[in-house]
């Protein structure tokens, strides 16, 4: 099985891992909000946020730019209201409905051989509609 976003295999041309982001709840101190007195007020969870990080691979420099171009054009302007969420996929039995993938960063590149590659980070967030 491949890993996939929108059930396009962008991520499948190199080795990537997944990560679920920081859980719980936001607090806000009560001093913040004008009460003089010691702790704090649950706000609401923590958007889920998924970070892939892995490596884009190609035989040939046009193969790898049409691989980059291929993640970034799934990228969401995330101008609300209305993103456009879909369902992220691990490609060994994980999948995250609704989100939205709104962030992507290239690191090291890399030639080995015949092989090209550049690192990214890829981070998908589900909001929470206020």
């Amino acid at each position: 099985m491949t890993a996939s976003y929108k059930g396009q295999a962008i991520f499948s041309s190199g080795p990537c891992r997944f990560a679920v982001g920081r859980r719980g709840v936001v607090l806000r101190p009560y001093l913040a909000i004008g009460v003089p007195a010691p702790g704090s007020e649950i706000i609401g969870p923590f958007e889920l946020e998924v970070v892939v990080r892995g490596r884009l691979t190609g035989t040939s420099e046009s193969q790898l730019w049409s691989r980059r171009d291929a993640v970034v054009a799934l990228l969401d302007p995330g101008v609300p209201p209305s993103p456009d969420p879909g369902t992220l996929d691990d490609g060994a039995g994980r999948t995250w409905s609704d989100m939205m993938f709104w962030s992507y960063e290239e690191g090291e590149t890399v030639d080995r051989g015949r092989v090209r590659s550049v690192a990214y980070t890829a981070r998908f967030r589900r909001l929470i509609a206020p």
